[in-house]
């Protein structure tokens, strides 16, 4: 049984072992995701596997909409007012895949901004996975914004929260 939980410090040697293993086009350092966990630990968490396995995590916070920010910075702080809820990353391990947990996390993330009062979730699509984010609900964002830093095929993507 795979269950989403809220991802504790002790999760993140875990992360970014996963992040390594399914992003390695896309490196991020240790510390972007432990302050992403320390702004906003309400959008942070782990898909719980058998014992303490994890097979996936999802760090996402408040933005501003249009303006993603690059690959691998550290932000200081969260913007206030925010204009979206970003969606860092969403990632799950192949055996964790096609099990509906991906669209379970996107569902209570879409709750969670609506609670934060904010009218959009957004994120930058990557390793043409626009297909997916569409069957969610989103769509490619126009104009893109600045998404240089994930690549060629990056594309800003996002969908209301109502």
């Amino acid at each position: 049984m795979l269950t989403w939980r809220a991802m504790t410090p002790g999760d993140l040697a875990a992360v970014d072992a996963i992040a390594l293993r399914l992003h390695p086009s896309y490196p991020e350092d240790r510390e972007v995701f432990a302050e992403r966990l320390r702004l906003h630990p309400g959008g942070c968490g782990v898909l719980a596997a058998q014992g303490d396995e994890i097979a996936g995590y999802v760090i996402s916070h408040p933005w501003h909409l249009g303006e993603p920010p690059a690959l691998n910075v550290v932000l200081g702080q969260l913007p206030s007012p925010a204009t979206t809820y970003y969606i860092h990353d969403l990632a799950l391990l192949p055996e964790a895949r096609g099990t509906g947990a991906a669209g379970r996390i996107v569902a209570q993330l879409r709750l969670h901004a609506r609670e934060l009062g904010l009218p959009s979730l957004s994120l930058v699509a990557v390793n043409r996975s626009v297909p997916f984010w569409e069957k969610q609900g989103f769509a490619i964002a126009p104009g893109d914004g600045d998404v240089s830093s994930y690549g060629g095929d990056a594309r800003l993507m996002i969908r209301g929260v109502g």
